[in-house]
């Protein structure tokens, strides 16, 4: 007589009828063959079950309490991504497709296990919420099944699933706007960071020049404007770039074509007939309209104390498919400092002490730098001069800090005219600049040298000028001194 299935073989059942195909279809985009995808699905499947076992034992012996993660489908395509990581490594990369080898091998992957507070926002964002909340947002968004589709999954009355639908994407909105609160800004970031949540919060208001500029050229602010707008126009590229990385844009082209063929007569093989309400759905919809009201007030309130002083999306690789979706992704994040190239972030710069600092942007999709990182710096700059007054301020901002590395912004307000500059500086304890944006740099020892790029290159008089950059440090991380500008000494506030 043969074994009857367990509760669990059940369960593992219906999750391979409800979330394969999504699984095989990111696979897809990751490999060079469908050999390739069906084994990388395959294990990351497995990889993915042992995972959500794992996380149900620590709700179990946490009394009920669910460790943050994500719903299924999600939690199954960042397993992909992570068995195609274990892949290269173990040396089965040659089944990858080698744009992915090439994003694996780079320092965009890394934002992905990297520190949380540099996570995606998108990420960050659907992580904290409840999971039948989240996989209601990521199947009407991302998976772009309707919404009486999406109402049958889970169990919820398909006459309100468009009422509970508005109230996941405020909830998700909240706990981005509180996540982007939390992320380490420079000084030009916080302080559109009011404006931004008042334009997004409506649908009819128009975005000021100023920050449509800045939203152009400050990825991270870009991010969370996405996220953060309520007419969820940009909601769908965000989800599923913050959520994938790689490939994000081309995996949900792929979702959206399979609903449209699954709307033109093929069922969709996880919806059967409508069951009983989910008692799990309904008991999170209760608690929601607690919490929607509570993060209100508690962003709102974040918001104001972040104001107080002191206070990829990017198409895959499509095997065999449009050439289009093999356009490696744009990571729009933050890294850990490196040590062998420079990038930079076009960004304005003030001509004037009322204009805003311009913005480093913590990664620049275009994968061509400004400048080039050096051995050397330039040896004809000319010895600052002892007996000339200064006539520029330096501003040295340590924006944040990590155990083996730090990010600065410097400004320098000049009483000059400027057709073009170069900014030297020394530090005292052999602190390594990585990486540096708005400017090229070069580094011999102590002293660093940082020379325009060709778009900031002229400043008025009374005007300032910016850039910023990542470095590595041990032991002691005192700021940069001996600031000179073109060969002139400057003045440091602070």
């Amino acid at each position: 007589m043969p074994d009857l299935p367990t509760p669990q073989d059940a369960t593992e059942a219906a999750l391979f009828s409800e979330c394969w195909d999504a699984v095989l279809s990111y696979a897809d985009l990751c490999t060079a063959g469908s050999a390739a995808a069906n084994q990388l699905a395959a294990e990351a499947f497995s990889a993915g079950i042992r995972e959500a076992r794992e996380a149900e034992t620590i709700t179990f012996r946490s009394a009920g309490r669910r460790p943050a993660r994500l719903p299924r489908i999600p939690l199954l395509l960042t397993a992909v991504r992570t068995t195609a990581a274990a892949w290269e490594q173990n040396g089965q990369g040659h089944d990858l497709d080698p744009d992915l080898r090439l994003w694996l091998n780079s320092e965009k992957a890394a934002r992905y296990s990297g520190p949380p507070l540099q996570r995606p926002l998108a990420l960050r964002g659907l992580r904290d919420m409840q999971e039948p909340d989240a996989t209601l947002l990521w199947l009407a968004e991302v998976e772009a099944l309707p919404q009486t589709v999406a109402a049958r999954r889970l169990g919820l009355d398909p006459a309100t699933v468009a009422d509970e639908l508005a109230q996941v994407r405020g909830l998700f909105r909240d706990r981005c706007q509180r996540n982007q609160l939390d992320t380490p800004m420079d000084a030009q970031c916080r302080s559109y960071a009011r404006l931004l949540d008042a334009v997004t919060r409506s649908t009819a208001a128009d975005t000021p020049g100023d920050l449509s500029r800045h939203l152009a050229t400050c990825v991270q602010c870009a991010e969370a404007a996405a996220c953060l707008r309520l007419n969820g126009a940009g909601l769908p590229a965000a989800l599923a770039g913050g959520v994938l990385g790689w490939g994000g844009l081309a995996y949900l082209e792929r979702r959206r074509r399979a609903a449209e063929v699954r709307g033109a007569g093929r069922p969709d093989p996880a919806d059967g007939e409508a069951g009983p309400p989910n008692p799990g759905a309904h008991k999170a919809r209760v608690v929601r309209s607690g919490l929607l009201v509570a993060a209100v007030l508690v962003s709102a309130l974040a918001l104001a104390v972040s104001m107080m002083p002191g206070g990829s999306t990017g198409d895959g690789a499509t095997a065999g498919g449009d050439p289009s979706d093999r356009q490696p992704v744009a990571d729009p994040g933050f890294t850990l400092p490196v040590t062998s190239s420079a990038s930079r972030s076009p960004s304005e710069t003030a001509t004037d002490d009322d204009a805003p600092e311009p913005h480093p942007s913590r990664k620049n999709p275009d994968p061509s730098p400004q400048g080039t990182k050096s051995s050397t710096a330039h040896e004809d700059d000319p010895e600052p001069s002892e007996s000339a007054e200064p006539d520029c301020t330096v501003d040295y901002d340590l924006v944040n800090e990590w155990p083996d590395g730090f990010q600065v912004t410097i400004t320098v307000t000049t009483e000059r005219a400027l057709t073009d500059w170069r900014v030297a500086w020394s530090f005292r304890d052999g602190q390594k600049v990585g990486q540096m944006w708005d400017a090229s740099f070069a580094q011999n020892g102590s002293r660093v040298t940082a020379t325009a790029a060709d778009y900031n290159k002229t400043v008025t008089p009374g005007g300032r000028l910016a850039f910023g950059f990542l470095a590595s440090w041990e032991g002691e991380n005192s700021a940069g001194y001996d600031f000179a500008l073109n060969g002139r000494d400057c003045a440091t506030t602070g």
